[in-house]
């Protein structure tokens, strides 16, 4: 058997699908004119597993075995961007914690390695801190006229609401726009893509004796990453149904 999960409806879902799609396909003309499109997500409960023994190698007529047993080190949460016309993984963040500061600490360090960027677009999920007070506070700072007037959080004005400020994110003249995919549809998102990578080739296989050899296997997997494997994922979805 086989779970499914049926998304909510969402009155929104085919525009949602076609500007992500299309964010996809332009990418690299955006690129040439100055705009980065990224693609970003988080990973978060990462495990440090040492394994209590070595395993045993691939030998003639058997399979690699492995030691069942396993010592925990604790927990790290990576929050990744990779730009959708390069395939390279952009200012990697990893830390204890997926909040609000950690996320925005995340987005401002993406930008801040192409200060000449004239636009930037996130193609994110529907998590709280996606659209939160803060992340609004710098996309005005950076975008908005002086003296906009946000409002408060949960009172009136663009901080109202989640939905009050995914519209002010999600606004296309901003410096920095936020596209958020449709409710449970995160697989519109190519960073998961990716992600499954780094759980195959790296987080699957791998035994750490801390969270710091943790963290630092995964940047070291990203660094050789970007260097030799990067490329832009051919995107072949364009909002149809996936039926014959």
């Amino acid at each position: 058997m086989r779970y499914w999960l049926t998304p909510p409806a969402d009155e929104q879902f085919d525009a949602k699908v076609a500007d992500i799609c299309g964010l996809y396909r332009e990418a690299p003309a955006l690129a040439e004119r100055g705009e980065r499109v990224v693609s970003t997500d988080e990973l978060t409960g990462v495990q440090a597993l040492e394994r209590k023994h070595p395993g045993l190698p691939l030998a003639p007529g058997k399979v690699e075995r492995r030691e069942f047993e396993y010592v925990r080190h604790g927990t790290r949460a990576f929050i990744l961007s990779r730009d959708v016309a390069s395939g390279r993984v952009v200012a990697p963040s990893c830390g204890p914690s997926r909040t609000e500061a950690d996320f925005l600490a995340h987005a401002q360090g993406v930008v801040a390695t192409d200060p000449a960027a004239t636009r930037w677009h996130f193609v994110v999920d529907n998590l709280d801190i996606h659209r939160s007070a803060s992340l609004v506070r710098w996309v005005a700072a950076e975008s908005g006229p002086d003296g906009l007037d946000l409002g408060a959080k949960g009172k009136q004005g663009i901080l109202a609401t989640r939905q009050t400020r995914a519209a002010f994110l999600s606004q296309p003249e901003h410096r920095i726009v936020f596209h958020y995919t449709p409710k449970h549809s995160s697989w519109l998102n190519q960073i998961e893509i990716w992600l499954s990578i780094l759980a195959r080739k790296l987080l699957q296989r791998g035994s750490f004796a801390s969270v710091q050899e943790l963290q630092a296997q995964v940047l070291a997997f990203i660094a050789y990453y970007n260097r030799a494997l990067a490329k832009p994922f051919k995107w072949t979805y364009q909002g149809m149904p996936l039926t014959v």
